[in-house]
């Protein structure tokens, strides 16, 4: 019989524009806690293969309903998760106070700590084409603009433009306070 293993008591979401570094940083930040899950919303949004309807394409509707449908497994596996003594770190887009207010619902035996990576539209394009597995942001940098409109205020805004992943995650660590939501 194995003794039983605390929970954690904390919740990460990295959020940002695609290119922003959001599941380069995640994973890092993962691996800096003694027992750490990196939860990639991309990966859980790309389950769905047949009838997949991506964020903004039409129907609307539909591309809500399966972006939420990813959002809500990614708070399913970061409560299992937290259970079995990992501390979730969550990389998805969530550019609004609605999502944040979702995660904050869906997590909330948890402290959820929310970083803004916000390293700017060129930056995030540049960053994209240098990434041929994935390159995607120039269909979302109008997401820059939304993120500004609603999010401003809340959890910790990283400007990681000129910064190494190495860097963003060490200066996050130090102002973990102040990404408390």
């Amino acid at each position: 019989m194995t003794a039983a293993v605390p929970e954690a008591r904390e919740a990460w979401l990295i959020t940002g524009i695609p290119g922003a570094g959001k599941s380069t940083v995640a994973r890092m930040l993962a691996g800096r806690f003694a027992k750490g899950a990196h939860i990639e919303g991309d990966r859980l949004a790309e389950m769905v293969v047949g009838g997949a309807v991506y964020p903004g394409q039409e129907p609307p509707e539909e591309s809500t309903r399966q972006s939420v449908l990813a959002m809500r497994h990614l708070c399913l596996l970061a409560r299992s998760f937290a259970r079995a003594g990992f501390v979730p770190v969550l990389d998805y887009v969530s550019m609004t106070r609605g999502g944040i207010a979702f995660y904050r619902r869906a997590l909330r035996r948890l402290a959820l700590h929310l970083v803004v990576l916000n390293p700017g539209k060129e930056t995030a394009l540049a960053r994209d084409r240098d990434r041929p597995e994935k390159t995607v942001a120039a269909y979302w940098t109008h997401l820059e603009d939304v993120m500004l409109r609603e999010l401003p205020g809340i959890g910790l805004w990283v400007d990681n433009r000129d910064q190494t992943p190495e860097e963003t995650v060490s200066y996050i660590l130090r102002e973990r306070d102040r990404a408390r939501v």
